[in-house]
C-alpha cells in the first residue's frame, strides 16, 4: 500500500490513498483474478476530507466530519467500516461521515468494493480527526449521572408515544409546503394503543438503561425480554415477509451492549411552520453494535428533541424508507393503565332491579330490519317482544333468536330520553358466545336526524365480532374515517362470553378513553374537528351476521347479552 504526502485544499484536508488490492476469491488459483466473465474490482482509490482544516486547525474544525471518496474498476458499489464501530453501504463510494469521540483521534477505515459474483478487494486508511462536540448535560440526564446508571420505559401513557411523519424533503415534497415534518404528522399511536394485542405487546415490556462511568463514556444496554416489535419493511431480519404496516414482535436479542456517542445533529430546523415549536436539543446519539431504542426500524441513530430528568423525546429515520422520521417517548417510570376519572357523581343509571319489561322512562326501541336505516347487512328483525327483551333477576337479558328463516332480536336506545355531553359511561355485562353474533354497547350524536351518520359521531364502547368471541373492539366513526371500518383498536378478553365485566367510556372534551375492569384499553385525542361535543345517547344490542357478525351458526337457536347496570357519572 501507497499513501500519497498530504496537501491542503480551502478547508479541507485531503489523504489520498492508492492501495493494493486484496482479492477475496474463495476457490481461484494461480491468482487469477478473472473466473469468466466475473472480475473482482480493481484500483481502488480512497480520497478523504476532513472539515474544517485549515493552519490553526490541522485536524478539522472540532465536527468530526469527514468527506469519503471511494473509486475502484469494476466496482459496483462499496462498503465502509469507520473504524469507530459504525458501518455502512454506499453504491456511489461517497459519503460523509462523523467521528464523535472527543479529542483526536486516529481511525483505521475499511473499504469494501464490491463487484460482480460476490467478488470484493478491500483497501485501509488511517485518518485522524479532532472532535469537540459533546453534551454532559444529556448525558447526565440520560445516566443519572456520573458513575450511575438510569432506566427508560416507553411513555406508553401518552398519546402520540410512538408516530410517524415526513421528513423535510418529503414533507415539501407532498403538496409543496411545510405541514409537519416535526412532529409524527402521518400516525401517532393512542396511549397503551399497542398493550392489547399479541402481535405489537412487546413493545410495552422492554426497558432502556444508559450508564455514566468516571472517564465520561457514556453505554447503553436494552431490554426486550427477548422479543422485538419490528416495523414491517424490516421483516427480513428474522426471515419473515410481512404485510404492509403489519408490524410486528419477533424473537430478537438486544441484549449487546451499545458505545453511545453523541454528535450535533444535521436536520435544518429553521423551516418550521409551528411558532409554538421547541427548538429541538441539537444532539444526536449514535449507538454502535447496531443498538436501537426498542422499535426496530434498521438505524442506530437518535436525535433528542427533549431531554429533563424523567423524560425523553426522540426522532430517528427509517433505513428502508429514509423519508420517513419516526418519534418515541419514554420516561424513568414505568406507565401503568391505572386511570383516575375527574366524573364521580352518578347522574343516570339503570340498575334493572325490576322484572320485566325495560323502565319506558330510560329506554325505547329501534324496531323493524335494517332497511329502517341501521343495515350492515344484518339478518335480524328487532322487536320489543319480551321473548328478545327481559329483565329477570336484576339482569337485562338482549335475546337473539332464531324465528323461522330469520332472526329476531332488540336493539335499546335512550334517544329523546337521556342524552348527554361528556362523562363515563359504565356498562357491567357478559356477551354472547355463538357464532355470528354482534353485540355492541355504543352511543351515537342526538343530532343524527338533522347531521345523518357518520357526521353525527359515533363512540362504539365495545363491540365483539360473530367470528372470535376471544376478542372485544372499541372504535369510534366520524367523516374523517367513516363509512369503513372506523378507527378501531381491539383487546384479547378471552372471558368475555363467560364472565361479566365492565366496560366504559370516560368522554371529555380532549380525550375518549376506553377501560375494561377500570383498566385503559386506549386512547383518543378528542381534537377540535371530531364531533365529539355535543349530546349523545346510549345503545345496546346483538346484532346477527352482517359486516361484524359473519357466518351464523347454522345450527344456531339462540343466545343473549345480559347487563347487570348501566352509570353515568358526570
Amino acid at each position: 500500500m501507497k499513501k500519497i504526502n498530504r496537501t491542503i485544499m480551502g478547508n479541507f484536508r485531503n489523504y489520498v490513498g492508492i492501495l493494493a488490492v486484496l482479492l477475496l476469491c474463495a476457490g481461484c488459483q494461480d491468482d487469477d483474478s478473472t473466473f469468466g466473465a466475473i472480475v473482482a474490482p480493481s484500483n481502488i482509490v480512497i480520497t478523504t476530507e476532513i472539515v474544517g482544516v485549515d493552519a490553526d486547525n490541522p485536524n478539522g474544525d472540532g465536527s468530526g466530519q469527514v468527506i469519503f471518496k471511494a473509486t475502484a474498476d469494476q466496482a459496483l458499489g462499496y462498503s465502509f467500516a469507520y473504524g469507530d464501530g459504525t458501518d455502512g453501504v454506499v453504491p456511489s463510494g461517497e459519503t460523509v461521515h462523523r467521528y464523535s469521540v472527543v479529542g483526536l483521534n486516529t481511525y483505521t477505515v475499511v473499504v469494501n468494493a464490491l463487484g460482480a459474483g460476490g467478488l470484493s478487494s478491500s483497501a485501509t486508511l488511517d485518518v485522524e480527526v479532532f472532535s469537540s462536540f459533546d453534551d454532559l448535560e444529556a448525558k447526565q440526564l440520560l445516566s443519572g449521572g456520573e458513575v450511575s446508571s438510569k432506566t427508560w420505559y416507553p411513555k406508553l401513557d401518552e398519546n402520540g408515544h410512538l408516530g410517524v411523519g415526513p421528513t423535510l424533503a418529503q414533507d415539501i415534497g407532498d403538496d409543496g409546503t411545510l405541514n409537519g415534518h416535526w412532529f409524527p404528522q402521518y400516525d401517532s399511536t393512542d396511549a397503551f394503543g399497542k398493550c392489547a394485542a399479541a402481535d405489537s405487546d412487546c413493545f410495552c415490556d422492554l426497558s432502556l438503561t444508559f450508564e455514566l462511568d468516571a472517564t465520561g463514556n457514556l453505554t447503553f444496554n436494552q431490554n426486550n425480554n427477548g422479543s422485538t416489535f419490528f416495523n414491517w419493511a424490516h421483516g427480513a431480519v428474522v426471515g419473515q415477509q410481512l404485510d404492509e404496516f403489519a408490524d410486528a414482535c419477533f424473537e430478537f436479542d438486544t441484549m449487546a451492549e451499545s458505545a453511545v456517542t453523541l454528535v450535533p445533529s444535521s436536520t435544518d430546523w429553521s423551516q418550521v411552520a409551528d411558532p409554538e415549536f421547541p427548538v429541538p436539543r441539537g444532539t444526536v446519539m449514535n449507538f454502535t453494535n447496531d443498538g436501537f431504542m426498542g422499535y426496530y426500524t434498521g438505524v442506530s441513530s437518535y436525535e433528542i428533541l427533549q431531554i429533563d430528568s424523567n423524560y425523553l423525546y426522540v426522532r430517528f429515520f427509517d433505513n428502508v424508507n429514509p423519508d420517513l422520521a419516526w418519534y418515541q417517548m419514554f420516561t424513568t417510570t414505568p406507565a401503568t393503565s391505572d386511570f383516575t376519572s375527574t366524573f364521580n357523581d352518578l347522574v343516570w343509571s339503570d340498575e334493572f332491579d325490576t322484572d320485566g319489561a325495560p323502565d319506558p322512562a330510560n329506554w325505547t326501541y329501534d324496531i323493524g330490519t335494517g332497511s329502517n336505516g341501521w343495515g350492515n347487512g344484518e339478518a335480524q328483525v328487532y322487536t320489543n317482544d319480551a321473548e328478545n327483551v327481559t329483565i329477570e333477576n336484576g339482569i337485562l337479558r338482549i335475546i337473539a333468536k332464531a324465528n323461522g328463516d330469520g332472526y329476531t332480536s332488540a336493539r335499546l336506545k335512550t334517544q329523546n330520553l337521556y342524552e348527554f355531553t361528556y362523562g363515563r359511561v359504565e356498562i357491567r355485562a357478559k356477551l354472547p358466545a355463538a357464532q355470528g353474533t354482534w353485540p355492541a354497547l355504543w352511543s351515537l350524536g342526538a343530532d343524527i336526524e338533522v347531521n345523518p351518520w357518520p357526521g353525527c359521531g359515533e363512540i362504539d364502547i365495545i363491540e365483539q365480532t360473530g367470528q372470535d368471541k376471544n376478542t372485544v373492539l372499541a372504535t369510534i366513526h366520524h367523516p374523517a374515517v367513516s363509512p369503513g371500518a372506523g378507527d378501531t383498536g381491539t383487546k384479547a378478553l378471552p372471558t368475555a362470553t363467560t364472565t361479566f365485566h365492565n366496560y366504559s367510556l370516560d368522554w371529555t372534551a380532549e380525550t375518549i378513553t376506553f377501560l375494561i375492569d377500570d383498566e385503559v384499553f386506549r386512547s383518543i385525542p378528542n381534537t377540535p374537528d371530531l364531533p365529539f361535543k355535543s349530546d349523545f345517547f346510549l345503545i345496546m344490542n346483538v346484532a346477527m351476521g352482517g359486516s361484524l357478525g359473519g357466518v351464523i351458526d347454522p345450527a344456531f337457536t339462540e343466545d343473549q347479552m345480559e347487563v347487570d347496570y348501566v352509570r353515568v357519572y358526570q
